[in-house]
């Protein structure tokens, strides 16, 4: 017996979504047993979105909901027994157990060990049991003694660490979660904190958390059929936190937006205390689904006093940030050169800088050049037999612009030019160098007031983010060109 996920949502009539998802906890090991143990009648957990429309279209509880839907109000599908099929991206997911109270729906989904087709009849599934008992015992704790929003907020936040214990990978052992509660206080209790040895000194003075969140983006282009381009983001979040006390406690939550492209390979510091095995399973070797953690991303941790990296991550997005192309041919004592480089829609058209450097190696000085761009400028380094195309901080409303030209070199002077073993011939590139600030290309960000601090004062909490390019190179279609692997294909 084990739950597959566990939804709690705020009704709220009158607002667009006509609800919230105020938590979510998927469960990705059993979902693993659930593709095993219902093959190809499997469906998999969608996201909370998606969910959450369906959900309360199927509860009645949209405002539009005023027409008859044969699907849903028909003689044939009344419900007796709280647990729905719901409709997602043309499928049903069943069985899901769901119920109103107290103006938030409590739902779940369970896991059953047997294939759903056909469909086998509810008594015979123990984990429908299991999902009441498992939701019953979560009203209670919510409500058992909140009088205001302030504090079912609370045991709202409380919820992540209290299943841990009540709920581990989705098989519940306690339904009573104020023992789980009690349990913690408990321990922290019975064990005064103590200076661990790892911390050298307290921190005095004003508390403030500063946050950064920095994306670098990789990529090889080579404009041809038989080799794909490869791209890749690498994140990291770097964390200063200036609190009072022997071992404060602090939660940050990273989140994406709808459309954002979910974090992979997630690697914490040691002073991150518990993870959710969703975070910790999400790896870019498995093939991309629909089931994809796509967070929000919770590291509960007892912060060092220096500055430390908090995560590093990856992640596989759709479609690079600049997309390109590059020709360079030998016509006599001359090199032709073409560029073509184009910003994606859906990125920040606002840098802190661009520009493609294009450098020609094994060859003499530029003695001259002749050249046309459709946007920018571009600055000749004769000596260093380079090319810098200064973009600039933003690209034209087309998107697009272009360099074509002619360059002519001196005399070989190998003391004095620059060499390089893989550049032979016309195997060449144009590496872009940029920088975005307050944008990061998955759309990760972390938000003020997600960010929880337990210790004394208030703190003032500050976020950034930034997108930097790293190896960003765009080789010569007219030439060979070194091949890289990547999973992720243009």
């Amino acid at each position: 017996m084990a739950q597959r996920a566990v939804w709690l949502i705020s009704h709220e009539p009158g607002t667009p979504l006509c609800g919230t998802v105020r938590f979510s906890r998927r469960y990705p090991t059993v979902e693993k047993r659930a593709k095993v143990f219902n093959g190809a009648s499997y469906v998999p957990i969608p996201e909370d979105g998606p969910f959450l429309k369906s959900l309360l279209f199927e509860l009645r509880l949209l405002d539009e909901d005023k027409d008859f839907e044969e699907s849903r109000d028909s003689c044939s599908h009344i419900s007796k027994t709280s647990v729905y099929g719901l409709k997602v991206g043309g499928e049903e997911l069943w069985p899901v157990v769901a119920f109103l109270k107290n103006g938030i729906v409590y739902a779940c989904v369970p896991l059953v060990e047997q294939t759903l087709s056909p469909r086998p009849p509810l008594i015979s599934i123990s984990a429908i049991s299991q999902g009441f008992e498992f939701l019953f015992g979560i009203q209670d704790f919510l409500h058992s003694s909140s009088k205001n929003d302030t504090e079912l907020n609370t045991k709202l936040s409380q919820l992540p660490d209290l299943l841990l214990q009540a709920c581990p990978f989705g098989t519940l052992l306690d339904a009573n979660l104020q023992n789980s509660l009690d349990s913690i206080n408990f321990a922290s209790v019975s064990h005064p904190q103590k200076q661990p040895a790892w911390k050298a000194g307290t921190y005095k003075g004003k508390p403030q958390v500063s946050i950064s969140i920095t994306e670098k983006v990789n990529s090889m282009q080579y404009d041809k059929q038989d080799i794909a381009d490869t791209w890749q983001v690498i994140g990291a979040v770097t964390c200063k936190c200036d609190l009072e006390g022997i071992m404060p406690n602090v939660t940050i939550s990273l989140s994406l937006p709808t459309n954002g492209s979910p974090l992979q390979d997630i690697l914490v510091h040691p002073c991150v205390t518990s993870l959710d095995s969703a975070i910790l399973t999400s790896s870019s070797i498995d093939a991309m689904d629909d089931s994809a953690f796509s967070g929000p991303y919770k590291f509960p941790f007892s912060p060092p006093l220096e500055s430390f990296n908090l995560c590093y991550y990856t992640s596989q997005v759709p479609v690079p940030p600049i997309l390109g192309f590059y020709q360079m041919n030998e016509e006599g004592i001359q090199l032709k050169i073409t560029a073509n480089l184009k910003l994606h829609e859906s990125v920040k058209n606002n840098f802190e800088f661009c520009e493609a450097h294009i450098p020609f190696y094994n060859r003499g000085p530029i003695t001259h050049v002749e050249y046309k761009v459709s946007f920018g400028q571009l600055e000749v380094f004769r000596e260093k037999s380079l090319l810098i195309w200064i973009i600039g901080q933003k690209f034209p409303k087309s998107m697009e612009i272009s360099l074509s030209g002619t360059v002519t070199f001196g005399a070989k002077n190998h003391d004095k030019q620059p060499f390089d073993h893989i550049c032979t011939g016309n195997t060449a590139y144009l590496k872009l160098r940029f920088r975005i600030l307050d944008y990061t290309l998955t759309g990760c960000y972390a938000d003020q007031h997600s960010v929880q601090v337990f210790a004394s004062g208030k703190p003032k909490i500050s976020t950034h983010r930034k997108l930097i390019s790293s190896d960003y190179y765009i080789w010569n279609s007219k030439a060979p060109a070194p091949v890289t692997y990547g999973s992720l294909l243009l």
